[in-house]
């Protein structure tokens, strides 16, 4: 059984709406009222964040706060590859969704000759650059860069110099280049895209297993069509954005939400089948957003029910 250890990673600054930086402890309060011990039953690290950025002129406008957000997911990959080198699992709980970036940089960073597949648990996409952007919101983004394709065929910005080269910079985390081919990655619950994300996705053949797909053909179908996808994968890192579940019927808890998507429990069955390939390297878990919950602290409790029966899955493995 490998050690876990809990990466916290309090950063809001790639999202278009303030709050997710508290998920952390959202969720964290979440096991408290559970009387859960949960946090005092692994060691954890807290990533330096640059917060205060948000109050800084946004100068790069396709790419908001791109340098802070460029510190932050470099910080999250030396953590993230520190502790796979060292051997341990890493749970990852992060706000913002731009986060990927730099846990996918720094799995590929702790296993660069191996070839690193992605699960894309979400309701977006997130294949956006800043070329391809409306928002210019970085957490739309974390797919693009670790892919190393702009989209320049679908561009709509015209962007600076400056921004050009930060975006260069983002890509090259961890190692130079690609961390992921874009055939190595699968989305579960993807149903919110845009026109250059949906253009990519058909360019690359990106395995989208919708809502409805999956409950029709049946969970543990899809998820071993998606491991057979990725079967020439060495290691795989699984993203699991809150958002995959159904705002109407979890919380509208978070940044983006949209109805129509998972129950926690298919989620917690779509990991911890994944989690039976012992491919799984690292687990992330973003965009709990407690200051949009309508319903107390509902988006934080279902995550950490999600977060318990995942973790009691990688103890057992």
């Amino acid at each position: 059984m490998k050690e876990i250890k809990i990466i916290k990673n309090r950063s809001d600054i790639g999202a278009g709406t303030r709050g997710s930086d508290m998920g952390v402890d959202a969720i964290e309060i979440a096991a408290i009222n559970k009387k859960s011990n949960y946090f005092d039953s692994f060691d954890f690290e807290d990533v330096i964040t640059e917060n205060e950025s948000i109050y800084n002129k946004v100068n790069n406008s396709f790419a908001k706060r791109i340098d802070s957000v460029f510190n932050q997911c470099k910080r999250l990959s030396n953590h993230v590859k520190v502790n796979l080198q060292e051997g341990k699992f890493p749970i990852v709980i992060s706000g913002d969704h731009s986060s990927a970036l730099g846990t996918i940089s720094g799995v590929k960073a702790a296993y660069p000759t191996q070839r690193v597949g992605v699960i894309w648990i979400d309701a977006h996409g997130d294949l956006h650059s800043p070329y391809t952007s409306p928002s210019g919101n970085i957490h739309g983004m974390p797919l693009a860069a670790v892919i190393a394709d702009d989209n320049l065929d679908s561009q709509i910005n015209d962007v600076d110099r400056e921004t050009s080269e930060l975006w260069e910079r983002m890509k090259n985390i961890g190692t130079l280049g690609q961390k992921v081919a874009p055939e190595d990655i699968v989305f579960f619950g993807v149903r919110d895209t845009e026109e250059p994300e949906d253009k990519q996705i058909e360019k690359y053949g990106i395995k989208n297993y919708m809502v409805e797909e999956v409950r029709y053909r049946g969970l543990e179908v899809c998820v071993n069509e998606a491991l057979d996808k990725l079967s020439d994968c060495d290691v795989i890192y699984v993203s699991f954005d809150v958002d995959a579940m159904d705002c109407d019927m979890i919380s509208y808890g978070t940044g983006t939400p949209v109805p129509k998507g998972f129950d926690q429990y298919e989620i917690i069955n779509i990991i911890n089948g994944l989690l039976a390939s012992n491919k799984i390297a690292c687990i992330e878990f973003v965009e709990v957003n407690p200051l949009l919950d309508l319903r107390g602290n509902k988006m934080a409790e279902t995550a950490f029910e999600v977060l318990e029966e995942v973790t009691k899955k990688i103890k057992s493995l």
